[in-house]
């Protein structure tokens, strides 16, 4: 369910202000299963921004803006 007092411009424009930097995450996969990511905002897109992790580069992660507005998605730093 979507969080109340952030809306989606506000997210995108925070995601592209991280784009470029090192970012840590915590992602929601469901079922009580979460996961500790680590990586570069590589790129932004109208729907999603991708992640290319610090395990390995080559390796990209996906991601909507909606699944940052609904706490699927939360950075560290906040």
């Amino acid at each position: 369910m979507r969080k109340a007092g952030m809306g989606i411009d506000e997210v995108k424009a925070k995601i592209i202000s991280l784009k470029g930097r090192e970012v840590e995450m915590n992602v929601n996969r469901g079922r009580k299963k979460f996961d500790t990511l680590s990586g570069t905002i590589k790129d932004v897109y109208p729907s999603v921004f991708t992640v290319a992790l610090d395990d390995n580069k080559s390796q990209l992660q996906t991601f909507s803006y909606y699944d940052v507005l609904c706490g699927n998605v939360v950075f560290m730093d906040d």
